[in-house]
């Protein structure tokens, strides 16, 4: 064992330290003024029901990842520029479904062919309102 062979951990910890320092600054430039309140970055898995004619399409179903709430808010990520103006997102919380309809602020690209769907959380919605989000499960 040599005495000053160089860690390879601390590479790799300079390297994300470099990249998570780097990327929180691209983040906060992308941002058109300052913001009220402050973000949560969590990673959760949600479903995104598409509503039209203030209806679920639950064929139009997907699951996604979150990036980030406020308290009102979330950020959901996309593979591709979707557009929805108001979506039923569905979480997984405790063994039990809930589901929480949302309306579109903004859709921003985040590199790599990847978006960010900005949504205001409106209201949560029960399942009796609309049957049909029973079969809606994670």
């Amino acid at each position: 064992m040599q005495l000053f062979t160089r860690n390879k951990k601390t590479g790799v910890q300079s390297f994300i330290l470099n990249l998570l320092n780097n990327s929180r600054m691209k983040t906060e430039s992308m941002i058109d003024g300052p913001r009220l309140e402050r973000r949560v970055h969590l990673t959760i898995v949600v479903l995104v029901i598409p509503l039209e004619d203030k209806k679920p399409r639950v064929e139009k179903t997907f699951a996604t990842v979150t990036k980030e709430f406020s308290s009102t808010g979330v950020g959901v990520v996309l593979s591709e520029p979707i557009g929805l103006d108001q979506v039923i997102l569905g979480f997984r919380n405790q063994g039990e479904m809930t589901f929480i309809r949302a309306e579109a602020r903004h859709l921003t690209p985040i590199g790599g062919g990847f978006f960010q769907l900005g949504l205001q959380m409106i209201e949560v919605v029960f399942p009796g309102k609309y049957p049909e989000l029973r079969s809606a499960v994670l």
